[in-house]
């Protein structure tokens, strides 16, 4: 299945409704409210369930549905307000080594905050203090049960589905702090969606995706997630060793070389640009990049 988060009303972004897509091309989807009122109104609360998760795919299969178009869709964030949003660094050795660090023999892990996420072709913002946000081609995975101390045996029974993230980072203020947080948490800085792809539609542990970012149709990034140094299963049981993960929470599992901080000259987004992060098998996420607007 192929389920997202949308605004009904876009100009209200504090009620939100689930979709799911008919299918893989996700050119046409319905509201899962629209044909079961029962259905909670929140795609965590939905994953959190197997029942609901069970009714999603009865719905997606039935015969009579009538499909819409999925132009015009305001998407929020797949997870609107996760309760954690756990991010790798240096995940990649290209990455790694492009930015000047030996590989690693444990990931670097930060934490980034609800109000830094936005969804798919909604805008990411430059802020006024800083013209230096970068692109980070990424995937997350989203878990589906509450779980602690998972084994390699289990890990992947925690996961609901996997998504794209773009790790939008002012870079001159995650180099303020030996902390890389302050930097990754601007508002509508991290681009997330367009959907929750269930794991039955993808390899397992979505090893072998190909992930790439283009920056105004310009490939930038370009890389597979079997170039993971920790992939989903060992991020797993190292982040569930040290917390308790709940439904909701969202992993994003670091991007690899070609980020524009590295390149020579230095590549920024601006506003008027495009960027567009493609993994396989998941989908696109593309949004542009605009200033501020005073509040």
């Amino acid at each position: 299945m192929r389920l997202f988060t949308y605004y009904p009303n876009p100009s209200n972004q504090q009620d939100t409704r689930v979709g799911i897509f008919k299918d893989a091309s996700q050119k046409e989807w319905i509201a899962l409210s629209g044909v079961d009122a029962n259905l909670p109104a929140t795609l965590l609360e939905i994953i959190a369930t197997p029942l609901w998760m069970k009714r999603a795919k009865e719905i997606q299969a039935q015969a009579n549905l009538s499909w819409k178009s999925a132009d015009g869709i305001a998407f929020a964030p797949v997870i609107p307000k996760p309760e954690k949003i756990v991010c790798m660094g240096l995940n990649y050795a290209d990455h790694a080594k492009e930015g000047g660090h030996a590989r690693p023999d444990y990931p670097s892990f930060f934490m980034r905050v609800p109000s830094s996420l936005l969804g798919h072709e909604q805008p990411m913002i430059v802020p006024p203090v800083s013209d230096k946000l970068d692109y980070e081609a990424e995937l997350a995975f989203v878990i589906g049960k509450r779980c602690h101390r998972l084994t390699k045996e289990n890990a992947l029974e925690a996961v609901a589905g996997y998504s794209i993230f773009n790790d939008g980072s002012l870079r001159d203020y995650q180099r303020k702090s030996t902390q890389w947080t302050i930097g990754k948490n601007f508002d509508q800085t991290g681009g997330f969606g367009p959907c929750l792809v269930t794991p039955d539609e993808l390899p397992g542990a979505a090893h072998g995706l190909r992930i790439q970012s283009r920056l105004n149709g310009k490939i930038m990034q370009d890389s597979n997630t079997e170039h993971f140094l920790w992939g989903v299963v060992e991020t797993l049981v190292l982040i569930s060793e040290v917390m308790t993960l709940e439904p909701g929470d969202v992993v994003i599992t670091g991007t690899p070389a070609g980020v524009g901080y590295a390149r020579t000259p230095p590549v920024f987004m601006q506003p008027g640009d495009t960027v567009e992060i493609e993994i396989d098998g998941i989908g696109i996420l593309k949004n542009s990049i605009a200033k501020e607007v005073a509040r």
